[in-house]
């Protein structure tokens, strides 16, 4: 089942990259069932078929059935949630709830951190052990190229073509993009290929770049907590792999960078997608406009 698979997709971002409650995972996690079912039952299966009309029905029927408004708001930012995530991550391009009016909170936007922030991250002095090089070239990564903690998880050796100054990347449905590696996110790769993978390597030969402590391919759960740990280091609470790729995205556009280019770097089959990441662009568009216009500040 396609929704099904994409609703224990999310319930894993909410846990994992959001750090959402226990108790918030199981709530969605029951309401999103409900809702996957009952698209089941009218014959929808495929992300791609769910309409804005299926979307009302479904929350009308919660009311009908006497369900408490909160119970119903929850449900509705629940799924509301869902379709965003299920955009973002590029498992589909429809999205019925974009501009629904819902009883729900307000959408949360993207989380970034400032460049000032990054560069307060990925600057602290790492330790110089082969777990220290591994982490600081993940970060540096995950910044610099903009990938997700799973595409950094399935990178292989083969992959990566640093005299060319490129990486191979399997996205969402296993489609391949290429992504420029340049700068400091190169030097922190050569340098854990250099000095701290070799380290690692067990028994077993394993192809994959980043390894955990057995010689294995590193888990999407440990980026999560090396990111979390090192961003709590520098003072930047509860940060995520995510974070750092919606950074990437926005201080690009806040660079000048085209909204093309940025999608095709991000992997985004459709343009709307990207456009998620403009939110902090405005308020830098905001920022220059009030610094350059000579009547701004009168």
């Amino acid at each position: 089942m396609e929704l099904e698979r994409a609703r224990e997709e999310y319930l894993d971002y909410l846990a994992v990259e959001r750090g959402s409650s226990d108790n918030t995972v199981f709530a969605y996690g029951r309401d999103l069932a409900r809702y996957v079912g009952w698209l089941a039952e009218k014959g929808v299966d495929d992300p791609e078929a769910v309409t804005r009309a299926l979307v009302e029905e479904h929350i009308a029927a919660l009311v009908e059935v006497g369900l408490a408004p909160s119970s119903v708001e929850r449900a509705v930012s629940a799924i509301k949630g869902f379709h965003r995530f299920m955009v973002t991550d590029d498992i589909c391009s429809a999205f019925p709830t974009s501009d629904l009016p819902l009883p729900a909170k307000p959408a949360r936007l993207p989380d970034v951190i400032s460049v000032e922030d990054a560069e307060r991250l990925l600057d602290q002095p790492f330790p110089k052990t082969p777990a220290g090089l591994r982490d600081h070239a993940i970060l540096e990564v995950l910044y610099g190229c903009g990938l997700r903690a799973s595409e950094l998880c399935g990178l292989d050796l083969r992959a990566v073509l640093l005299d060319e100054g490129l990486v191979r990347v399997f996205g969402k449905g296993e489609k391949e993009r290429v992504v420029p590696i340049l700068g400091a996110a190169v030097s922190a790769l050569e340098d854990y290929l250099d000095r701290g993978r070799g380290a690692l390597v067990g028994r077993r030969p394993c192809d994959a770049i980043f390894l955990n402590a057995r010689g294995g391919r590193l888990s999407r759960q440990s980026v999560h907590t090396i990111v979390e740990k090192y961003g709590r280091v520098v003072g930047i609470k509860g940060l995520h792999p995510h974070t750092l790729r919606h950074s990437f995205a926005t201080h690009l556009l806040e660079g000048g960078a085209d909204l093309r280019v940025v999608q095709e770097l991000l992997g985004h089959s459709n343009i709307a997608t990207t456009q998620l990441y403009t939110h902090v662009d405005r308020t830098h568009v905001r920022r220059v406009y009030l610094a350059a216009h000579p009547r701004a500040k009168q």
